[in-house]
């Protein structure tokens, strides 16, 4: 990436399945580091193509296009034009009677994720789900993690992994250092997790310290009162410092989670300035709201050196090779494994 001008520190979602004169001029001005899609943003394959490629041209350079592809509830490429994915926990499952026919299916599956991503210029996808649920915790996670025990989730989630990379597409690590515990859904609150360190660290945390060299991760918006008692993780410079950079050792891109879940405080001006001042890498904007966006921008800064190197790095990791299995291998081991 080029030490003159470097994008600012930002990925921004837009509105419709097509560029607005407004998002166009928008995003040439503010040149965010990237972008990401939704549901409303597809349609057909062309369409997706076209859209992708006309976000790059507003910034004139291959800046990277995020989605969550994760299957099962949290898919935004759905039928009839590509093919529904099993939630992570189909895995997990599998694994409790075959843990390396999981493997293989678990990193078959995200290779053929993959191929559908590539296929469109979609090259990021923010997955696999590392969290742990515990029992008690809110909803939101389920059947989106690969398990309740942090090596089995560690080992399926590097499968993830080698077969997005596989693929030539960049894994996101979520929701850093953990969400499984959170009793609210912090799309709409803000949750606090009370365990001690010592519990954090022998189970939370451990997926994510196994799986450090991701290459992305995205942090999470829960407060973890034993390391900060105020501030979410995506805001607090302890817990990025001393559990994200430093227990977990994570030297990835790290992105927030979406700056306009309702977990997060005050004007988006002041949550995108805090995050970066954490030591967040990238902040993430998704609903496409063009003043939410504006604030946004306002709060950003240039891509500092050392995130243009983490970024080359993640690039760095990307491989390109043919699936060995097939979508009817796959299919029917899911079945079998029902």
């Amino acid at each position: 990436m080029p030490d003159v001008n470097p994008p600012a520190a930002v990925i921004f979602g837009c509105t419709g399945t097509t560029l607005t004169d407004s998002e166009k001029r928008f995003f040439a001005d503010i040149d965010p580091m990237g972008f990401i899609l939704f549901g409303r943003n597809i349609e057909t394959p062309d369409q997706v193509r076209h859209l992708v490629g006309a976000l790059r041209q507003t910034v004139g350079r291959a800046a990277p296009v995020l989605i969550d592809q994760e299957g099962g509830r949290v898919q935004r490429l759905k039928p009839p034009f590509w093919p529904a994915r099993p939630a992570m926990a189909r895995f997990g499952a599998m694994a409790a009677s075959d843990l390396p026919l999981a493997r293989r299916a678990a990193r078959l599956n995200a290779r053929l994720i993959a191929a559908a991503l590539a296929d469109l210029g979609i090259d990021v996808d923010c997955a696999p789900v590392l969290d742990l649920p515990v029992a008690g915790a809110d909803g939101i996670i389920g059947d989106r993690a690969l398990g309740t025990e942090p090596i089995l989730a560690a080992d399926l989630g590097r499968a993830v992994i080698d077969g997005l990379l596989d693929g030539g597409v960049l894994p996101v690590v979520k929701h850093i250092p953990g969400h499984g515990r959170a009793t609210l859904d912090s799309h709409l609150a803000l949750p606090r997790v009370d365990a001690d360190r010592a519990t954090l660290e022998g189970s939370d945390f451990v997926a994510f310290r196994c799986l450090r060299d991701a290459g992305w991760a995205m942090t999470a918006h829960v407060v973890y009162s034993a390391y900060d008692a105020c501030r979410p993780a995506t805001l607090s410079p302890v817990v990025i410092s001393e559990v994200i950079r430093g227990f977990i050792g994570c030297d990835s891109v790290l992105l927030t989670d979406d700056l306009s879940m309702r977990a997060l405080a005050g004007g988006f001006d002041e949550r995108a300035a805090l995050s970066l001042r954490a030591g967040c890498d990238l902040v993430l904007h998704c609903n496409g709201a063009m003043a939410e966006m504006q604030a946004v921008a306002a709060g950003v800064r240039p891509l500092d050196d050392k995130s243009c190197e983490r970024l080359a790095a993640a690039e760095a990791r990307k491989r390109q090779v043919p699936p060995t299995d097939t979508q009817a291998q796959l299919d029917l081991w899911l079945e079998q494994n029902a």
